[in-house]
């Protein structure tokens, strides 16, 4: 396999581009240094070929979970190239945006309007912006990862700055004004306890709770229950991050299946296939308070990212999409379960089917994770520690996976750890931020 115009565009990006590319979970650092495959020339389904020509199966993350229907969804382009022809921007308002407003509200009962932005980091911004508004009150409470916003990664800002980072390690608030210190705080997942203790320590302040809805275990009733009691009481404004999770369990919010009663919920990533688009969905009452704030942007008028975004959510409808990708994650866990009992491998899998991952069980789970992604590239496959389901991936595809992690497991349980280091030349990936969920 040949890789020379991967590491010589990348050479040349790093000299570039600071950090080398645009998104953390895209640096090549974070699967295999000087050996991942880093730029594509095309993908279909879920193949991608990349710039020296080689095909792989994508069993990451598709596009970081953008692309839920599969790459280059026939559908989804067809409308966008319609949309592009038709003019995708002008000095009018582009009329699919009351259309999409109109099918998220009718998906989501509760909700009354909707705001539209053109990435999910964005969209938590509005969303906080809009509830601070609404609440008039500055300290968010949060759980969950949010984007790389001002508003949360002041959470890693400590009075003694020594400590700064230490909440959500690997996100660094350099370049966060000071003032922002404890405007944000965070609190773990179904802990309820420290939940109330954080309301109770800054009674009266709080104006935002921010939850991801799911993640990785599913939300306890008394949990969201509790949110739901204590903003309601206190009138605070309670916000459900969909971004990740949305789209997935069932089309809408994973918050319906789980009776979390937002005022506020947020969508990007899945809701539009790949192409940029984000949504805020909300009660009337409290999305109002948008026009006593300035919220504005060109480009969230433009009309791909809506016309995206509404033939994307018909097709999901129409073909049951999230009971696939349910199907497929199921099969990939077991298929990790079953490999790694059979060859004494030690991982820990979890996440709901959509959005799987494992963790080897190793005093060096960086090195594993490392040398498993260099296999498994060898056998076809774009492969980490996590699996995306996509509406592309089809039984058939997750079988040759699964006979692959055999092979993969197999090779990883008979190599020492000089051997795991020599096979990829001493170089380990590079650990990700710590999540709260």
């Amino acid at each position: 396999m040949k890789t020379i115009k991967n590491q010589t565009l990348y050479n040349e990006a790093k000299a570039l581009i600071p950090g080398g590319t645009q998104l953390l979970s895209k640096r090549p650092e974070m699967f295999l240094p000087d050996g991942w495959i880093n730029y594509y020339e095309s993908a279909k389904g879920c193949e991608v070929i990349d710039m020296d020509g080689n095909k792989f199966i994508d069993m990451i993350t598709m596009g970081i979970g953008t692309c839920i229907l599969g790459y280059a969804d026939e559908d989804v382009n067809n409308a966008v190239k319609k949309a592009i022809d038709k003019g995708s921007m002008t000095s009018l308002n582009c009329p699919e945006e009351v259309e999409l407003a109109k099918l998220l509200t009718t998906i989501h009962p509760w909700a009354d309007m909707a705001r539209f932005v053109r990435s999910g980091g964005e969209a938590m911004s509005v969303a906080v912006r809009i509830a601070r508004a609404a609440s008039k009150k500055d300290k968010v409470l949060f759980c969950g990862y949010h984007g790389w916003h001002d508003w949360y990664i002041s959470a890693n800002l400590s009075s003694d700055s020594s400590l700064d980072g230490h909440l959500l390690p690997g996100l660094e608030p350099n370049g966060i004004p000071r003032k922002l210190t404890e405007t944000s705080i965070p609190f773990n997942y179904n802990n309820t306890e420290e939940f109330l203790s954080l309301i109770k320590k800054y009674d009266g302040d709080v104006g935002v709770v921010v939850l991801e809805s799911i993640r990785n275990d599913k939300p306890e009733k008394k949990f969201v229950e509790t949110i739901r009691k204590i903003c309601t009481e206190k009138e605070i404004v309670f916000v459900v991050d969909e971004i990740t999770s949305g789209f997935r369990l069932n089309v809408g919010g994973a918050h319906l299946l789980y009776d979390i009663e937002p005022d506020i919920a947020v969508f990007a990533k899945a809701i539009s296939n790949g192409y940029p688009m984000g949504a805020i969905i909300g009660r009337k009452d409290i999305m109002q308070a948008a026009q006593g704030s300035f919220i504005s942007s060109t480009y969230w008028t433009e009309r791909i990212g809506s016309v995206a975004a509404l033939t994307t959510i018909k097709k999901m409808l129409e073909l049951r999409i999230p009971d696939h990708l349910i199907k497929m994650g199921k099969l990939v866990q077991e298929g990790w379960n079953e490999k790694a009992h059979k060859h004494n491998v030690k991982i820990h899998i979890s996440g709901i089917y959509p959005l799987s991952h494992f963790d080897f069980k190793t005093n060096k789970p960086l090195l594993y994770k490392t040398v498993f992604t260099k296999i498994m590239l060898e056998y076809g496959f774009l492969a980490s520690t996590v699996f995306y389901a996509s509406y592309a991936h089809n039984e058939n595809i997750v079988n040759e996976y699964n006979l692959a992690i055999d092979k993969t497991f197999e090779r990883l349980s008979k190599m020492s750890e000089s051997e795991l280091l020599s096979f990829v030349n001493g170089k380990i990936c590079h650990s990700g931020f710590k999540r709260l969920n």
